[in-house]
This record gives C-alpha cells, structure tokens and sequence, in this order.
C-alpha cells in the first residue's frame, strides 16, 4: 500500500524528490520523466551531501535559488544511504522542504529477467547468485520503504506507462487541478499483495470458475467465465455493494486533494473472479462520471508457468 506521510498531503509541488527503490526497477525511467517536467536531476547524490544540496532549493516562501525543484536518485549503491537517510530526510524536513519519497519495486521475477536482458551485475551480488542478490537487497530497504510516501510496483509497467503515470502525478502546472484517476487492479492473493493500494476488496467468497473443468484454462476476461460468473446473484451483489461504496468513498478522497485511487481485487489468483470483478466495477464507475480503467496484474501468470513445466 502506498504510504502517505502529512507532508505531502500539501497539494503542490514537492520541492525535492527522492527517488529510491530496488535495483532494476526502473529508477532511470523515472529520472527522465522528472526531467521532462522541468526537475534538476542528480543521479547517485551520496546522502551525506543532501544537506549541501539543499541550500540551493529553497521553500517556495523564500525562493531565490536557481533551482525550483529537484529530483535525487538515492540507492543502496551508496555506502552509507542505508544507516544515513532517515537521519538526512528528517533534517530536510525541518528546514521547511517539502521532500517526497518515491520509492520503485518489482517482483523478483521480473527483476531477475531484466538484469540477464541488459547483462548488469546485480549491486549487491557478492557473489551469491542473481536471485539471492535480489532478495538481499528487498530485505535491506525494507527500513527505507516504510519511509516512502509512495510506492510504486513497476513489474506490469513499460517505459511508457512509468512515464505517463509519473507525468501526471508530479506535474507542478497540474498539481490539485487534474481529475481523479481510479485503477481497479485485480491480482491474486498467492502472489502476494500489490504494493499501492488505498482499499481492497476480497472476492474468495464468490463461486470459482477454476473448478470448473471446461472454464478452468480461461481467464475473467472470457464470456463464458463473465456468463457463468454473472448468472450467481452473489456476483451481483457484491458488485452492487462495491460500486455503491465508491461512488460514496471516491468524492471524499478527490475533496482531499487525491489525483489517484488504486482499487484492489483480490482472489485466490488472479485469474478468474477478481478480472471479471475489476472489469466489471470499472465499467460501473465510468458509467457514473469517474475516469476508472481496470488493470490486471496475475492473470497471465498461471498460463506462463504451465509452459514452463
């Protein structure tokens, strides 16, 4: 789930940026997209040199310094960012800065598959193996994540889409001014959680076409799985009850200045119930005035790993 600290429930722009997270997970897209939207970039800044770095972005009430607003790429590839940065952000925050923690991850899977494309050692690999390294390092930013105020899981984003979603939440002439976008995600329990969420529904309760021989193979987004699914008034219901709950929640979250709602649908995985969920509920919300789309994290991952056996 993303973490939402007070200081950046102010509606403008950040003044800095932090961006962190585990190797691979698409820290250089981000760098590039901040660079797009008029942020000075530095790429690696040892933490012991924020503070330096900080007397040249000055709080909007005394700005006089050449830099407006900044975006700092911070890593485990610098030595002391793990023991240091909590102390640092902390004393940015005293100074006035409004200073937000962008923090990117991905499964481990797609991590793994990414540095055997681009043929990089792992930053923390001391010798132990690329998925090792992986989970080495999850487990080192594990203190740094719980101080992110959002969280973004790049596993099902290209380039492009890491792009546009980046764009359009920090764009400093749009802040508080665009619409509120909703994501219904529909993933499965077995996977693990998303990491972004601000509500989740559970659907386990209702009937799982898995066990259904001749639906078993096909995925929510299958007639025949919509058909069947639909023709269980509990499948109705609880698609009633879920759109009625947005359609009280969601004005709340835009009246305190929230540009994104994340939705997760969560079954066993991810396969069946929660895409003809998610599909359907998006549907529903647009239908009602909300820009909603519906994304699917899981559905495609029991067919990847039966072709694999």
């Amino acid at each position: 789930m993303a973490k939402k600290k007070e200081e950046t429930e102010d509606k403008r722009a950040p003044d800095v940026v932090i961006i962190t997270g585990l190797s691979g997970s698409g820290m250089s897209s981000a760098t590039n997209a901040f660079e797009d939207l008029g942020y000075f970039c530095v790429d690696n800044l040892p933490t012991t040199m924020l503070q330096t770095f900080a007397r040249l972005v000055q709080p909007v009430e005394e700005r006089d310094a050449s830099i407006e607003r900044a975006a700092l790429v911070m890593n485990i590839r610098e030595g002391q960012f793990l023991s240091e940065f909590e102390k640092q952000l902390r004393a940015l925050r005293r100074q006035g800065l409004r200073v937000f923690v962008l923090f990117l991850e991905a499964s481990d899977e797609v991590l793994a598959r990414r540095f055997n494309e681009t043929r990089r050692p792992h930053p923390a690999d001391t010798g132990q193996g690329l998925l090792e390294s992986i989970r080495a390092e999850r487990a080192q930013m594990e203190d740094i994540r719980a101080l992110a105020n959002f969280i973004i899981d790049t596993s099902e984003h290209t380039v492009h889409t890491l792009r546009r979603l980046l764009v359009e939440r920090f764009n400093p002439d749009a802040v508080g001014g665009t619409p509120m976008r909703v994501q219904v995600l529909s993933f499965g329990h077995k996977y693990g959680s998303p990491g972004s969420m601000e509500l989740l529904f559970d659907v386990r309760h209702l009937p799982n076409p898995y066990f259904v021989p001749e639906l078993r193979e096909l995925s929510g987004h299958d007639r025949r799985v919509v058909q069947y699914l639909k023709g269980r008034p509990e499948v109705e219901e609880t698609l009633r009850r879920f759109h009625e709950l947005l359609e009280y929640l969601l004005p709340l979250y835009k009246r305190e200045g929230k540009s994104y709602v994340t939705v997760g649908i969560g079954c066993t995985g991810g396969r069946h119930r929660s895409v003809m969920i998610a599909n359907a509920l998006a549907r529903r919300l647009r239908r009602a005035g909300f820009e909603a789309t519906a994304a699917h994290r899981d559905v495609k991952k029991a067919r990847r790993k039966k072709s694999k056996q």
